[in-house]
């Protein structure tokens, strides 16, 4: 019997593509809907589109092993809160013709069943890297999030994975090895063990109160990120789970971290943040850990996705100019540790 891990990439999308066209059958839409492949990422995600009347929805196949129903159902769960609660707009998940969220659906050629969701399509364009005003939106939208999920009674049975530094650049990491990135060398490896050893003493001292260390988005970096009108959309949960919330904030200069428009973006994501909630100066100066603890995620991320186009088209350069920041970041920290009493907390937002 053929398993997925036998298959090259192409075949594998083309199973999914005929995975996508059986599962949209499940929802009762009409039979002539257009169902094409609109991005590869951890999970495999399809627009499909009713020519007859424009209407659109994202079709979202997940990736074999990656989440559990459970966790899949945990993730909607907290979308469906943020929306009904009028916190961030977010999709709207459709249920199939058996009233369930979450489609279990098969076919011949893929040797498991896949979970698969469908969601309206929301409208809207990526924010733009210079939009400084956008990142003082995104900013807003990150602190009423946080706010919200101190006083949402998550459901008992909820699971959604955490991505501290031990799932992340320590022994289990979830997106595999950072010493397996694209391209590392010599000099790749000395920077970033180094790094990797000051950003485990100083996240170990920043510590994870519930005020500092709580569900989290973990993914708003800027395709993620839908503006309309001026209004925020926030879209794609899938690494939604349990970490620092200054994560967030490092996410939304994903892939980009080096680019010269960052310190000001962030400065601007800060200031939106304190119109809504409170953050310490002393939080705000960590902010570059969280950024370096992206990044070197990504290095990971890339190594073990290298059959996607996205990480194809950061590869081995992506690696090595991550030097550079480690360099930047270690003459910073790597001999000033603040204490841990010297961190505050991120309190709760203005009511």
């Amino acid at each position: 019997m053929t398993i997925d891990s036998d298959l090259s990439h192409p075949e594998l999308l083309q199973r999914l593509q005929r995975l996508a066209a059986c599962a949209v059958k499940r929802y009762g839409l009409p039979d002539d809907v257009i169902v094409e492949l609109f991005n590869v990422s951890e999970n495999t995600t399809f627009r499909v589109e009713d020519g007859a009347t424009g209407r659109k929805w994202a079709l979202r196949v997940h990736r074999q092993g990656y989440h559990s129903k459970a966790a899949i159902a945990s993730e909607l769960a907290w979308i469906v809160a943020l929306r009904r609660d009028g916190v961030a707009t977010t999709p709207v998940p459709v249920a199939g013709l058996d009233g369930e969220l979450i489609q279990v659906v098969s076919i011949d050629g893929l040797a498991s069943p896949r979970h698969v969701v469908l969601s309206q399509w929301e409208s809207g364009a990526e924010p733009a890297r210079t939009d400084i005003e956008g990142f003082e939106m995104l900013g807003a939208t990150a602190a009423r999030m946080h706010a919200h999920v101190r006083r949402w009674q998550r459901p008992s049975w909820f699971e959604r994975h955490t991505w501290d530094f031990e799932t992340s650049l320590g022994h289990r990491p979830h997106w595999g090895r950072w010493q397996n990135g694209m391209g590392m060398t010599s000099d790749a490896l000395e920077a970033f063990t180094e790094t990797v050893a000051v950003l485990g003493d100083r996240l170990q001292r920043f510590g994870k109160s519930p005020s500092q260390f709580n569900l989290v988005h973990g993914d708003m970096r800027l395709a993620n990120l839908l503006m309309d009108n001026g209004h925020v959309k926030v879209i794609d949960f899938d690494d939604c789970g349990f970490s620092w919330l200054l994560y967030d904030c490092a996410t939304t200069v994903s892939f980009f971290e080096h680019a010269p428009e960052v310190p000001d973006l962030l400065e601007a994501w800060v200031r939106g943040y304190r119109r809504i909630g409170e953050l310490s100066v002393e939080e705000e100066g960590e902010i570059a850990t969280f950024v370096m603890l992206r990044r070197l995620l990504l290095v990971a991320w890339i190594g073990s996705h290298s059959e996607t186009e996205l990480a194809q088209s950061m590869g081995a350069s992506y690696t090595q100019a991550s030097i550079r920041l480690c360099e930047r970041y270690l003459s910073r920290f790597g001999q000033a540790i603040h204490s841990s009493a010297a961190v505050k907390t991120i309190r709760p937002a203005r009511a």
